[in-house]
């Protein structure tokens, strides 16, 4: 889907499923997030009929967005969780995802982390490391627990994607290496407290192309293969997450395109397929909604000076993304150029330049696109600015499913010493 076709204009203004934005903003303060219900449900059921013919669970990766609303959603759908803290386990397991359905990933898992995980006998940990694999052996055996683990291989495959999303590389900090695979799952087997059950790869995220995913999912079978000749018996593969979205005009595979690329690469293993979305079910189906607060005039440029900053979308700061921008009201026919900034006292609270939108006066409504995944579950009260809130749309309807903290709130988090 593209950014724009779950937020459509109708008669120039912008619709979320049946409520215009507008409305939902003379009743909540900007900025705020908004979700479709819907558009999350049908990403994910095109997930599950991608993967109807397999023996398959979607894993949803909870550190897209962690919101209760969100994880309610795709509980009742049937989705796993693809967790990497305590806390996501926590999230998961209130919104009502089984910890059945629950895989652990993550690099530095902590002795209290790994406690919780396995009094509650989640699917599997997803092992990072040969120091991980020892602590949750020495762990699971005081407490007369076995773990199943599948360890992450790095299969050194470049993901042809951003640097900082970018995690199969040998360089990365992810995983074990594809090379020294066979050595570790042999010190696995010897641990006490271990049953080995699978391998899991994750080579990246906002992936556009099929080939990095086919090169790892290719690596990872005939490691499976020389696993099975080791005595291991593998039966879940774990293939990660990582498909893309369209920011603006990028061409993604679809869910079943890929779909069938995983049956080609990896059928033959008669494995259990767990799949990690987690912007491929988000990110199109939110946007952030600020108000203009100024339209400055530089030396330069036009400035146009929005209530949302960098600390309610950071994306744009720390990868240099590129969101869409899109006036909620397009009755103007005028397009000009402007720097789109926010009020953080940052010169890299700049969420794009040199954007073309419709011309915006102070108190027009601006609509920043793809920022239902990694969007408010990133965002801070960097200069003590309040959380935004975030709300879901489903037809007619929308609730608050955050809401804005005061400043009272923040503020009496901190503790004054008795010196003071």
């Amino acid at each position: 889907m593209t950014p724009v076709s779950y937020f459509p204009h109708q008669n120039n203004h912008m619709y979320v499923e049946g409520i215009a934005i507008s409305d939902i903003a003379k009743q909540i303060q900007t900025p705020f997030y908004c979700y479709s219900s819907t558009a999350i449900e049908t990403n994910y059921q095109d997930y599950q009929r991608a993967f109807s013919t397999q023996d398959a669970l979607i894993c949803y990766a909870v550190k897209a967005n962690s919101n209760q609303a969100v994880l309610a959603t795709l509980a009742k759908l049937g989705s796993g969780a693809d967790v990497v803290s305590m806390g996501e386990i926590r999230r998961a397991i209130t919104a009502g995802i089984p910890a059945n359905k629950i895989v652990y990933s993550g690099v530095a898992k902590t002795l209290e982390e790994i406690s919780y995980a396995l009094s509650l006998d989640i699917l599997q940990f997803n092992v990072e490391s040969e120091p991980e694999l020892a602590l949750i052996s020495k762990v699971a055996t005081s407490l007369n627990k076995t773990a199943a683990i599948a360890f992450r291989i790095n299969p050194d495959v470049c993901a042809q994607t951003h640097a900082k999303i970018s995690t199969g590389n040998a360089e990365n900090k992810f995983g074990v290496p594809i090379s020294k695979a066979r050595l570790a799952y042999k010190q696995a087997a010897a641990l006490p407290g271990i049953k080995v059950q699978g391998v899991d790869v994750h080579i990246g995220s906002q992936l556009t192309s099929l080939a990095p995913f086919a090169e790892a999912y290719k690596r990872i079978a005939e490691l499976v293969i020389d696993l099975r000749s080791d005595g291991h018996d593998i039966s879940v593969v774990d293939v990660g997450g990582g498909l893309g979205i369209t920011y603006l005009d990028e061409i993604i595979p679809s869910k079943q395109t890929y779909a069938d690329m995983v049956t080609a690469q990896l059928s033959h293993l008669n494995c259990k397929i767990i799949i990690e979305p987690g912007r491929s079910l988000l990110g199109n189906a939110g946007i952030l909604v600020s108000s203009v607060v100024f339209v400055k005039t530089g030396e330069e440029r036009q400035f146009l000076m929005l209530d949302a900053g960098m600390n309610d979308l950071i994306r744009p700061s720390m990868y240099e993304a590129y969101h869409q921008i899109i006036a909620v009201d397009k009755s103007s026919n005028v397009l000009k150029t402007y720097d789109v900034v926010g009020p953080v006292c940052e010169t890299g609270d700049t969420f794009a330049k040199a954007r073309e939108v419709h011309q915006s006066d102070a108190g027009d409504l601006i609509a920043i696109m793809s920022s239902g995944a990694y969007g408010a579950v990133m965002s801070s009260s960097y200069n003590t600015r309040l959380l935004v809130p975030e709300v879901m749309v489903k037809g007619n309807e929308f609730a608050i499913v955050r809401k804005r903290p005061s400043y009272e709130d923040i503020i009496k988090q901190d503790i004054t010493p008795s010196w003071l």
